[in-house]
């Protein structure tokens, strides 16, 4: 029987997996580790784009796939779907007895995945805690994961300090970098045209790169703000347009739907894609003129690329920002005036000057070696630091 320490990474998105793929790479080829993955979420869902099949080319085998059914993207069924995670995860877990779970971020999914492993005993190291969104529920469930969690990662010193403020002991709580970096130093760099042939259309002098989710807390309605992006990118008539898909959060029918609706309008020069992969969509951050949206690609990835964002609403708040990024309101001359903002001389200037708030690299190798080698323990005590 192997003496090797079993440790096992949980996925459910797109936007997640591209973040743990050199990781998880890194711990599949350690000779010393036995490697377990378990995918479920939006991976399995057909109408999210079955991006399972990105995990698999990559060269993974998922050692279980829990399959969370979602009839509809209401709260309720949220909620329910948050339930069958929790608990076939917990199935999952104990037919792997992992000595640890690897999780990422402050999806539901990942919620369940980490109440099933805290229940079950299964230590659990947790990657980009300790930041904050006030625009979403995922800022609550991403500090409830901290609670139930033993090993931390973050992303810049700010969201260690607010880990050890949660009472998180020190030794336990590492400031790694973002992922995301990572994965633009190791990018393997397409020509415009081959991403043209990516996404079916000409890439014209100008490229939108957006990305919106639903805003789970907000006091705008979601009708109101689609609407309003909407109304805004209209007024750029001779720009490409990519879309990249929603998030699998409650009300993504919708926004999905109204950005359907919206290329179909001008099919030349808009598309959306369920899912582009890790290395297309960096790709298309790296040549294109402005991300645009409400997703953390705009904070963590585009500035360190040096490309201006426009980020809209309030999913964000509470991000550590760079001077490249422009913050507005869901309105639809607020959007139009930051997008030609972002699009001016001066602004890419401007960009081109900034550094990243989250690390220069080599996060992937720091979090592998720390969970090869750290002291594994279910045992919390609070760290009163005052």
């Amino acid at each position: 029987m192997s003496s090797n320490r079993k440790i096992c990474v949980v996925t459910g998105t797109r936007a997640e997996y591209g973040l743990l793929a050199p990781l998880m790479s890194l711990l599949k080829q350690d000779s010393e580790i036995d490697f377990q993955l378990v995918v479920t979420g939006a991976h399995l869902s057909a109408q999210h784009g079955s991006t399972i099949k990105f995990i698999e080319q990559d060269g993974f085998t998922a050692d279980a796939l829990v399959d969370l059914e979602l009839s509809d993207d209401s709260v309720l069924e949220i909620a329910h779907a948050l339930g069958r995670a929790t608990s076939q995860l917990a199935d999952a877990f104990a037919k792997l007895k992992p000595d640890l779970l690897v999780i990422l971020g402050d999806r539901y999914e990942i919620l369940g995945a980490a109440q099933a492993a805290l229940i079950l005993g299964i230590p659990i190291a947790h990657i980009h805690g300790g930041e904050v969104t006030t625009g979403a529920f995922d800022d609550s469930i991403r500090h409830s994961i901290t609670k139930m969690s033993n090993l931390h990662f973050c992303a810049a010193e700010d969201y260690q300090t607010r880990l050890i403020q949660l009472g998180e002991s020190p030794n336990t709580v590492f400031n790694v970098g973002a992922l995301g970096v990572d994965a633009l130093l190791n990018l393997e760099k397409m020509t415009r045209d081959e991403l043209a042939s990516v996404i079916g259309i000409e890439i014209q002098k100008e490229l939108l790169l957006v990305t919106v989710h639903p805003t789970t807390r907000s006091e705008m309605s979601m009708t109101t703000e689609i609407t309003e992006l909407l109304a805004a990118l209209d007024h750029f008539a001779h720009a490409t347009i990519v879309f990249t898909g929603v998030n699998a959060d409650p009300g993504y029918k919708y926004v999905h739907d109204e950005i359907t609706k919206f290329v179909l309008r001008e099919p030349k020069r808009r598309v959306l894609y369920k899912s582009l992969g890790q290395k297309n969509y960096l790709n298309l951050m790296r040549i294109a003129d402005v991300v645009i949206g409400n997703s953390s690609s705009g904070i963590i990835e585009a500035p360190a690329l040096h490309v201006p964002t426009v980020n809209i609403g309030t999913r964000q708040d509470g991000r550590l920002r760079a001077d490249s990024i422009i913050d507005c309101k869901f309105g639809h001359d607020e959007i139009r005036t930051a997008i030609e903002t972002a699009l001016s001389p001066s602004w890419k200037a401007r960009c081109l000057a900034t550094t990243s708030k989250y690390g220069s690299g080599d996060t992937a190798n720091s979090i592998a070696d720390t969970l090869k080698n750290a002291k594994l323990t279910t045992q919390k005590i609070f760290f009163d630091n005052f």
